[in-house]
């Protein structure tokens, strides 16, 4: 059978490339996929327990059959307008999700999102600040597996959606190059009460920053990083 493999993150940097395909035998599974890179790049051996895997857009435990053609990605922990790259809309609430490359144009996104019956909009920027524990930041680059980051943000939202008395909520990430002051993320929740609209934006980045696969790479005057995180405990549930 013929794999497709992605790597994103810190496993980029440790396989040296971005994709490749491998055959493994008919009946193997996620851990064998994982243990043939694992015994060619023995570095991975380290992130073994922070490394997890997906097959089809979906996270899945390693004890996961694979198929020929399947896509299996490895999923270091996350670190937490127009011109959308990936964009998820529910025609039937109004909430949409979306990547872009593009500046995050959150007003458009609150003329989008409000009716008439709304009181209240909560409006959440995550923005790239100037320096990381007293260590000057130049600028941030964002990358993540796409199709499969937006379904979670949309998974995350309808979620939310279910369980606050909102309206509607978008959920927006930027990727790429960022400078200092831009925003990298967006939370817009329009509902009758701001309670509600609070309480759901705050849940929304919450999730989305330990659940959605996106990475952080932060550029300093003396060097470069991968900024570590850590995955929701769902997740690794799911994987394990």
């Amino acid at each position: 059978m013929r794999i497709r493999v992605l790597f994103y993150g810190m496993a980029r940097d440790l396989a040296g490339k971005s994709a490749d395909s491998i055959e493994i035998p008919e009946g193997g599974r996620l851990r064998d996929v994982f243990e043939w890179y694992a015994s060619r790049i023995p570095a991975l051996r380290g992130f073994d327990s922070s490394i997890v895997l997906s097959r089809n857009h979906e996270f899945a435990p390693r004890d996961t059959a694979v198929a020929d053609g399947d896509e299996v990605a490895f999923l270091p922990p996350v670190s937490g307008g127009s011109g959308f790259t990936f964009e998820i809309t529910d025609p039937e609430t109004g909430n949409f999700f979306a990547l872009t490359r593009q500046p995050i144009d959150s007003q458009a996104a609150t003329v989008r999102l409000l009716r008439g019956e709304d009181g209240a909009v909560v409006d959440f920027l995550g923005v790239v600040r100037n320096n990381t524990k007293g260590r000057r930041t130049r600028f941030l680059e964002y990358e993540c597996y796409e199709p499969m980051a937006v379904k979670l943000m949309a998974q995350i939202g309808r979620e939310i959606h279910a369980a606050h008395p909102i309206g509607r909520i978008a959920m927006l990430h930027r990727l790429g190059h960022m400078e200092i002051g831009e925003a990298s993320v967006a939370v817009v929740v329009t509902a009758p009460h701001r309670r509600p609209a609070f309480e759901a934006a705050l849940e929304g980045i919450n999730r989305l920053k330990k659940t959605v696969p996106i990475w952080k790479k932060e550029f300093f005057e003396d060097g470069e990083v991968w900024v570590e995180g850590e995955w929701d405990d769902s997740v690794i549930r799911k994987s394990s």
